[in-house]
């Protein structure tokens, strides 16, 4: 018995020794690919041996893409991957116009409610109104069980010629809507109107393909209205086509002015200067800039000043200064890859360091202080100091404004007011018109009394001193929206609050 268990003993020994050996030899092969430090072919190698080992079967296309992303993310906070709605939504935010219905809404309060039905588009042609609720899309219903708003846009885009039922409630009625998509224009400018006999103001929310059409027609009709100076509000546009900011900036700049110049590690230098055509060399420009103005708006903004042609007001700039070049796949897939850095006609690159938290870097700016202390600022942060610093803000946020931004109350009450005012709002196409309806039509108390009925909030009498004037700018914006007006009315009102562009008509 002893010498059976001690053979058993040693025959354990030579199998496991066999299995070890076998396990290594079965290893080994895929142990040692030869590659070096800097050899693409680790990738292919990598990918190969998933195809050729992985246990399971493998999805190809999410392996692809998750490679794709890693890969461009290592670069720069700005390259980057687009699988294919993304890039279809990208490209189709800056075209300029977009396959839809042409409606604007907004979701006040678990109902989307259309804010504005835009001219010539196919929901305008076929009798959508402003203050329509949207019940359903086609047999789907998106009221009232907290159906997410993007999910709404795409459900109600589609390729112009297909149809489309949209069902509203209009008062007490239920219509059935059936439209035919179209081409729906975007605009980049979001208003332009006169506020003084010799002051224009214009607000440009990024730089599509249709970005200086838009622009100079809106100019040329400020001029017509006596402006001699302008206002020119770039806060929180990102930016978009760099030879849209090339062309804006062409407009006010003398011959051979320097623009812009792009140079990379494949990219020569090349230079970007005024042909001295341009309309606008003789207009007084004042520029709104902020931590959300960002690369093509701080190409006009850096042209403008360093030429001496602008004066920038508000708050350093985002500080993006790089430029991506799009790259497609015929997935409908694409990347964008920074080919080159821009450069100020000063010679600066206003691109502000990388950081692991890079995109978390403004939020850094309201711990550093910089976004009330002027001194704060610094260039070697990146972005565009401006000539006049303007802090942020921070007393409009009391107890109730708080309460009531969070329930959405101010655009609730505007939506219902609209419901109830319809004829009277719808008529009226005129500014000062407007202001006349909105001081006469008592909506402080109204508004009062509806942030009490349907949300509980009562402000104590120190919270209303606080708040009113914050609060009811953005009621009195809100309602007249729904007048003929649009966003020219919204912005218009809104500015009446705004410190920077006191600061900048101060100027």
């Amino acid at each position: 018995m002893k010498r059976s268990s001690i053979l058993v003993a040693l025959l354990g020994v030579v199998i496991g020794l066999l299995l070890a050996l076998l396990i290594q030899v079965v290893s080994g092969r895929s142990r040692k690919m030869k590659v070096s430090a800097n050899d693409w072919r680790k990738v292919e190698l990598i990918l190969q041996c998933i195809d050729e080992n992985y246990v399971d079967s493998v999805d190809r296309q999410k392996v692809t893409e998750a490679v794709a992303a890693a890969a461009l993310s290592a670069l720069d906070p700005h390259s980057g991957y687009m699988p294919p709605q993304v890039l279809e939504e990208t490209e189709a935010d800056l075209a300029g116009n977009f396959d839809g219905i042409g409606i604007q809404f907004n979701v006040p309060n678990d109902t989307a409610v259309v804010i504005e039905v835009i001219p010539g588009g196919p929901s305008e042609k076929i009798g959508l109104q402003p203050g329509d609720r949207l019940l359903k899309v086609d047999t789907t219903n998106i009221a009232g069980v907290h159906f997410p708003q993007d999910s709404m846009v795409r459900r109600m885009k589609g390729v112009a010629g297909t149809k489309v039922t949209v069902t509203v409630k209009r008062g007490a009625e239920v219509i059935p809507f059936e439209i035919t998509r179209g081409k729906i224009p975007t605009y980049s400018v979001d208003a332009a109107f006169m506020v003084s006999d010799t002051t224009g103001y214009l607000r440009l929310s990024k730089f599509s393909r249709t970005t200086e059409t838009e622009f100079l027609k809106s100019c040329l009709e400020l001029l017509q209205q006596g402006m001699t100076e302008l206002i020119f509000d770039l806060r929180d546009n990102t930016g978009g086509y760099l030879d849209q900011a090339y062309k804006l900036a062409n407009l006010f700049l003398p011959r051979k002015a320097m623009i812009v110049y792009l140079e990379g590690r494949h990219r020569k230098r090349e230079e970007y200067r005024a042909d001295g055509m341009g309309p606008f060399q003789d207009l007084g420009v004042k520029i709104l800039v902020n931590e959300g103005s960002a690369s093509s708006s701080e190409i006009v903004a850096g042209a403008l000043h360093d030429n001496g042609r602008a004066t920038l007001i508000g708050r350093r700039t985002f500080g993006k200064g790089l430029v991506q070049e799009p790259f497609f796949f015929t997935d409908k897939s694409g990347m964008r890859i920074t080919v080159a850095r821009y450069y100020t006609p000063s010679g600066r690159c206003i691109q502000k360091p990388y950081s692991d938290d890079y995109d978390y870097e403004v939020l850094r700016r309201y711990d550093s202080g910089e976004m009330v202390h002027a001194d704060s600022m610094r260039i070697e942060k990146g972005g565009i100091l401006p000539d006049v610093f303007v802090p942020i803000d921070t007393t409009r946020a009391g107890p109730f404004y708080v309460a009531a931004n969070r329930k959405a109350t101010a655009m609730r009450f505007a939506s219902a007011w609209f419901d109830t005012h319809r004829t009277e709002l719808s008529r009226i196409d005129d500014y000062d018109a407007l202001l006349d309806y909105l001081d006469r039509a008592g909506l402080e108390r109204h508004f009062l009394d509806f942030a009490k009925s349907k949300d509980g909030l009562t402000p104590s009498q120190e919270e209303w001193a606080t708040d009113k004037q914050y609060v009811m700018t953005q009621v009195r914006a809100l309602v007249g929206r729904y007048s003929k007006l649009g966003d020219k009315a919204y912005y218009h009102l809104f500015l009446q609050t705004d410190d920077t562009f006191k600061a900048a008509m101060a100027q």
